[in-house]
């Protein structure tokens, strides 16, 4: 049996607005996901910006076998001590655990804390689906994207885009609105695998959240109004006819592959 600690990147705050709406938290769906492929892992769980005393709640970061760290609704430029604590604690989790997937604000606090850079990004966003993902030959012949399709749409929610790469980074994909969709690097002996979006959330959980966050969508121009809001919604329900569950969840697949391997 493996054992892996989740980090949970979302403020207690925000978790508690989501547990009130009926909605999953990030570290929620993941177990979920993780759940499809396997009973056989050995899970802490962990919240950076709200846990006191964070060393006395899980066990040694030499003692896991790898680490899951999720989405967040942070913007990690803003350097709240909420958020500065995540970067430290990144920093010691790199120094410790050997295998770290990252996903979405996962990879951004990855990169910033091994020297890369996150800014707002400058072509758009993730609205709960990313479109026209593409593997570069790199990705393909890395084992993240092992039986993935080459180009591919997926769920994803993000403003926010990586700019400049930590030293010994590999891309492996990328799409219109963000060159950094899916990464490699490594940090010591720790290897990172990176992806922007979110394989182990399901597109109906993103439709859920757009409507949660409405009003905050409007306000900031990600959407014009409620019509605009339901437009895209119908667009993301077509996509979610298109999509099946082990096409969408691949790379946790090959995550748990690779964390399987001595």
């Amino acid at each position: 049996m493996k054992k892996i600690l989740v980090v949970e990147g979302n403020l207690q705050e925000e978790n508690q607005s989501f547990t009130e709406a009926g909605i999953q938290t990030h570290t929620e769906s993941l177990k979920h996901s993780l759940s499809h492929f396997t009973d056989q892992l050995n899970i802490d769980v962990v919240n950076p910006s709200s846990d006191e005393n964070i060393s006395k709640n899980i066990d040694p970061l030499e003692s896991y076998d790898g680490l899951i760290w999720g989405g967040s609704s942070l913007n990690i430029y803003n350097k709240t001590p909420e958020i500065l604590r995540q970067i430290e604690f990144m920093k010691e989790c790199q120094k410790k655990i050997k295998k770290v997937l990252a996903i979405c604000w996962g990879m951004q606090v990855a990169v910033t804390a091994a020297g890369g850079e996150v800014k707002k990004a400058e072509r758009g966003s993730h609205r709960g689906i990313a479109r026209d993902i593409e593997i570069n030959e790199n990705g393909l012949n890395h084992p993240l994207y092992k039986n993935k399709n080459k180009k591919f749409n997926t769920p994803a929610f993000n403003f926010d885009e990586v700019v400049t790469l930590p030293k010994n980074s590999t891309l492996l994909a990328s799409n219109p609105i963000n060159n950094v969709q899916g990464l490699n690097f490594k940090i010591g002996k720790c290897d990172v695998w990176g992806l922007q979006y979110h394989p182990e959330i399901t597109y109906n959980k993103m439709i859920n959240l757009i409507i949660f966050r409405k009003d905050r969508l409007i306000e900031r121009g990600a959407f014009k109004d409620q019509n605009h809001i339901d437009d895209h919604i119908k667009n993301i329900e077509i996509e979610n006819k298109k999509l099946d569950k082990i096409s969408r969840m691949r790379e946790l697949e090959n995550w748990l592959s690779y964390l399987n391997l001595e």
